[in-house]
């Protein structure tokens, strides 16, 4: 095998179903034409670990991956090369290793120096990042410093701009349709209001796509902070006209009641990209259920079945389409890296694949367009589908 060069390959972020396939889609080719290919483990923490010297046990950090192995892994959902929340711009002093603790000493460091040398140390010519706009960010930053990076985009919110799609996100709509239904027995056996929160912190599509496929009756979003009452008053409204007594709300973690200042947390703590744990808007939605339903409902309280989906949509196997997206886009990264190139997000334009320049990360905000595709009202999506793409959204351009 001749080398043609070191591509170097990592996840970062929440781990997804399909970030495994795109992994092997990237290395099948890049070994086949020639290519060494690295795993960074554990994303960008495995270049702020990683001791750059000879004889230094560095196995935590990095691994050579061969076509065995990526073709086992990429049946498989999450991720095999791990992933964090490491920011290596804003690390923590807690965080810095042994090994770099005299050179940076401040509560929050920029590490950036220390990265670019264990990339220049492992012989790495391009970098492959795979995540959301957070681990990309941190990408940009790297092409700026003049690293090589292509860029992929993955997550369940498929909120990263300058794609229509990205890995993760059919498979999360998939499963939260699934077990939508699921739970529809128990609601409709006891009579209640069903109430799932689902992913999302700034766009609502994982709430709104399951709505539209008719999951739910109805569903809140980050995008429009919702009236309660009006909530409430539509939710009887729907378990009234149902002959087994039931409805249900699909609600965004993100989500605000109007007035807000804030969306609900578990905790205080942030992460070194400065989010707090999302949780807990699922709760007082059940909540304001039950202290507010008797208004509509001729006196008697509805109860609820309140549950958060959580990491059970993110979590198995992907499926078909977070199966072949990945493919596609790891071939399209590699087929940059192989034409020279850099600077680039591989994306879906409009329902194509193609690249963009990393810079868009950076540009609009993807999230639901109300004119178009929610009704605030009805606090449901708007059925038009007329030109819209596949997945009845779009980033455009």
């Amino acid at each position: 095998m001749t080398n043609r060069g070191t591509i170097a390959i990592l996840t970062g972020g929440g781990d997804v179903p399909g970030l495994n396939p795109a992994i092997r889609a990237v290395t099948i080719r890049a070994r086949r034409d020639g290519y060494r290919v690295l795993g960074i483990r554990r994303g960008w923490r495995g270049l702020v670990d990683l001791v750059p010297e000879d004889g230094a046990d560095n196995s935590a950090s990095v691994v050579e991956l061969s076509e065995v192995a990526v073709n086992r892994a990429g049946r498989t959902g999450g991720t095999f090369l791990h992933s964090s929340r490491t920011r290596p711009s804003h690390l923590p002093r807690a965080f810095v290793p042994d090994h770099l603790s005299d050179r940076y000493t401040d509560e929050v460091n920029d590490i950036t120096p220390a990265v670019l040398e264990n990339l220049e140390y492992l012989g790495v010519d391009t970098l492959i990042p795979i995540g959301g706009d957070d681990t990309l960010s941190y990408g940009h930053r790297l092409h700026r410093e003049g690293v090589r990076v292509i860029a992929i985009p993955k997550t369940m919110d498929n909120d990263v701009p300058g794609t229509d799609y990205c890995i993760g996100f059919s498979t999360c709509v998939t499963r939260t349709i699934e077990l939508t239904h699921r739970l529809r027995t128990s609601a409709g056996s006891h009579e209640r209001i069903l109430v799932i929160e689902v992913f999302g912190r700034y766009a609502g599509f994982t709430a709104l796509l399951p709505t539209l496929a008719g999951a739910a009756d109805r569903c809140v979003i980050p995008e429009h902070p919702f009236d309660p009452d009006r909530l409430v008053r539509l939710l009887v409204k729907d378990r009234s006209a149902n002959p087994s007594r039931y409805s249900v709300v699909l609600v965004s973690e993100g989500a605000t009641l109007a007035g807000d200042a804030e969306m609900s947390f578990e905790g205080e703590e942030a992460d070194q990209f400065g989010h707090k744990k999302l949780g807990g808007i699922g709760d007082r939605v059940s909540d304001l259920i039950k202290s507010i339903s008797p208004k509509y409902n001729h006196g008697r309280r509805i109860n609820t079945v309140n549950q958060r989906l959580g990491y059970l949509v993110r979590s198995g196997e992907p499926d078909a389409l977070d199966s072949i997206a990945p493919m596609a886009f790891g071939n399209i990264a590699f087929d940059l890296v192989r034409e020279g190139k850099s600077g680039l997000l591989v994306a879906v334009r409009n329902g194509v694949y193609r690249s963009v320049p990393i810079d868009e990360i950076h540009g609009t905000s993807k999230v639901v367009d109300l004119e178009e595709s929610y009704d605030v009202d009805e606090l449901r999506p708007r059925y038009d589908f007329h030109e819209k793409p596949l997945l009845v959204m779009g980033f455009g351009g």
